[in-house]
Order: C-alpha cells, then structure tokens, then sequence
C-alpha cells in the first residue's frame, strides 16, 4: 500500500476515537499486550517516562522530551491526538516517524491487525513502542491517551511517573467525581516506580497516596516543593515573547524563560523541575544548561502546537487546546489581559460531552462565530449556537473552521482580538498552523 492507502485503512479499518467517540474507546489492556507480544513486546527494550493527567499532560510531556534533547539524549515522544498529520504522534527527537516506517509497520502486521482488530489508538501505541525500538531511542516519554489504569499506554513499567492537574473530562469513561477520575489516572502508578503529582488538590491528594503507598512508589507533590509564579507580560502583553517565571524550592530562588505562554503552565511547571530532579537522581544527566535550553524551546526541539500559540498580529489571533472547564476557564482569564476593541470568538466543541459549564465561562460581550470541525464527534455548529444563545453567547454559524476563521479575519479591526478554540479537532483545522 501507499502511504495515502495505509492511513485509509487506519482511519476507516480501525475505530478511532478521536473521530467517533465512544464505539472506539475500549476499557482494557488485552488487544494491546497481544499486539506487543506479537512485536516481542518492544517497550521493554527502552526506557521510559509515563505521563497521565487531565489538563497540561501534553506540555509536560514535550517539555520533558526537550529537556532530555537537550541533554543529548536521543528521545522517543509519543503523544495524541494528532493536529496536523498522524505521523505527530510519533517523533524522536522531534522529527515526526517516516511515511516509509507507517507503511512498513502495516504492511509487515496487516493481517495480525485484520485479525486483532485493534482500536486505531492500540495499533498506535505498537507502532511507536516497535518504531522506538527499531530506531534505539535512550528513553522516550509515553504520554497517556485517556485515563490511566486501562489505558494502551499503561503497558511500560517505567523509570518515573507524572501525573498533572485533574478534572472533568471524559466523565462517561473515567467518572463524575475528581477522586474517581483521579482513581484512573493513579493506575499508571507501578510498584517501586517514584510518582510525581504535579498539583496538590484536595478532592485527589489522598487517591494518589493510597495508590502510591500500596505500589510502595515514592510519591511527591511538586507543588508543595516549588512555588512557580509567572511573572508579569512586557507593558504590551500583545507583544508575545517567551513566558518568565519565577521559582522558589529549597535550593534558593531563580527566574527561568518558559516558551509555552499560556498562563496555565504555572501549573505544569512544578511537576516538570521536579520531575528532572527526580531523574537526575536516577543518574540520568540532565544538567542545568540541558534544563534551560530544553524549556526555552520545546516547540522548536518538539514540535508542539496549539498552546496558546499566538498566529497573527494586527489583529492579533491566538489558539489554545484547552476544551474542558478547567482549560477555558484559563483562557478567559488569560484573554482579559490583553488590549483590544473587540473579542472575536472561534468556536467549535464536541457532540459527546456536557459542555454547560464550559459555556457558563465564556465571556458575552465577545462576538461569536459557531462552527464545527469536520470529524463525527463534532457538536453540529447550530446546535452549540443554540446552546450558547441560551446562555447569552451570540453570534452567528459558519460551519467550517476555515471559513468561520476568514469571516473573522475580514471582519475585524486591526485592533481587536481572535481567539480559535473550544476543541483540540478546531485547533487541528487551522491553515498554518
């Protein structure tokens, strides 16, 4: 097969959630275990890093990933879902897996796979763990797809695991309850394996520390170890330039650039230092230059997209991925800091989560353009047009992200504001990005 044949048949042959929800999500590990058996189980030839969380997972990951880049260390990154191109999801080093080596894989274990009929998310997840073993990375940072305890990636036994902020996503899989979402996403933690938890939170601390203590894991809230504080933006915060933080431990006090702007990193960031002090311990050399080169430039050394990555000036555009209430809840305030005439919003949600609250936050003096990514999950453009007119939110529909995106360019000041997001599949659709 071509290269365009083989992500047919990965897209159309294999459910995939990112398209169709729910029919594609499969709470257990047995397709998974077989497929990596059936490769001679790869991940256990690498090291590796395991991530899990609701919000910031992806950053933490790509930063970690940098950092390793940075030290010299060639590094496996996997992460999902994708934005532009499925080969995304696979890099090491930041160069994204080869067409050539997604053909390859297919072609050498179509007809296991016809005959496992894996999830596309399990067949993922063997392609990166055979790629990684294939290309010998030194480590690689496994981020979690959904949850934790029944995720695909939960099949490493890895040299430390991290897991960021918690809240309400994916509740008709994980939970309606932070300590039940929580539950999930300890699952990753493995016996004797040091755990980080990015942020203390009341309703899930205790989770974390039964799980840990029962898997006798070292545990630790990074939090509770280092103050992060963003500093205050140059006296034109349209003007974006890499973040600055400031960092108390007890080691002493330092400011450090950050390249990722949004004002939610402040809660990444103590999980990511602690995380590197945990695996220097491990004997892993990460040295200090290592550590301020790698946050400097993840996107750069890693590739990341769509946190709050800034598009155009005059007017200025931004997009964020953030798309439960706790991410849009950062971008609202984020947005308040900037100058402008007036707030343009691009939005587009999907059809499969209770999005009332993410609705409750969005700011009403903004003008809205509905629309909807092309993927099946998408919320119709008129139906999140109805359900934001009922909570004050008015606008109009265009349904393609494209277009919605143009009419907003055309019709804007140079001085006002867009803003495209609302889900990750919007952010995906963007040119250019």
């Amino acid at each position: 097969m071509t290269y365009a044949e083989t992500l047919d048949y990965l897209f159309n042959a294999l459910p995939m959630f990112q398209r169709v929800g729910a029919s594609a999500y499969k709470a257990d590990l047995t397709n998974t275990i077989l497929l990596c058996e059936h490769l001679g189980n790869p991940q256990e030839t690498f090291k590796t890093i395991h991530v899990a969380g609701t919000n910031g997972k992806g950053s933490t990951s790509h930063a970690l990933a940098s950092v390793f880049q940075a030290a010299g260390y060639k590094t496996g990154l996997y992460t999902s879902p994708h934005l532009k191109s499925f080969t995304e999801r696979i890099r090491i080093d930041g160069k994204e897996i080869t067409e050539e080596d997604v053909v390859e894989f297919v072609a050498n274990n179509r007809a296991f796979l016809d005959q496992l009929q894996p999830s596309f998310f399990e067949m993922t997840v063997g392609m990166a763990f055979w790629y990684f073993a294939k290309e010998a990375v030194d480590i690689a940072v496994i981020e979690v797809g959904m949850g934790g305890r029944l995720d695909s990636t939960n099949v490493i036994h890895p040299e430390l695991c991290v897991i960021t902020t918690i809240g309400y996503d994916h509740t008709q899989f994980l939970g309606n309850t932070l300590p039940l979402i929580a539950g999930e996403k300890a699952g990753i933690i493995k016996q004797g394996v040091p755990v980080v938890i990015s942020q203390t939170q009341k309703e899930t601390q205790v989770v974390f520390s039964q799980q840990a203590a029962a898997k006798q894991a070292a545990i630790v809230f990074a939090d509770q170890l280092w103050e992060v504080t963003k500093l205050p933006e140059s006296e034109n915060p349209n003007i974006q330039q890499p973040a600055n933080f400031k960092v108390r431990s007890s080691d002493g006090e330092f400011t450090m650039k950050f390249d990722l702007n949004g004002d939610y990193q402040r809660f990444n960031l103590p999980g990511i230092l602690e995380a590197v002090k945990q695996l220097r311990n491990q004997g892993w050399n990460l040295s200090d230059t290592a550590l301020q080169v790698g946050l400097e430039s993840i996107s750069m050394q890693t590739g990341l997209k769509g946190r709050w990555q800034l598009l155009q000036v005059n007017p200025i555009i931004l997009a964020d991925t953030g798309h439960n209430e706790a991410g849009i809840g950062e971008v609202v305030n984020q947005l308040k800091k900037y100058f402008y005439s007036k707030l343009w919003m691009v939005i587009g949600m999907v059809n499969d989560k209770d999005i009332s609250k993410v609705l409750d936050l969005l700011p009403k003096e903004a003008n809205y353009i509905f629309c909807q990514a092309s993927i099946p999950r998408a919320m119709d453009a008129h139906e999140l047009a109805r359900k934001g007119n009922e909570k004050g939110l008015i606008g109009q529909v265009i349904p393609t992200v494209t277009e919605a995106l143009e009419f907003a360019r055309k019709n804007a000041a140079s001085d006002d504001l867009i803003f495209v997001g609302g889900s990750t599949f919007v952010v995906a659709e963007i040119e250019n990005l």
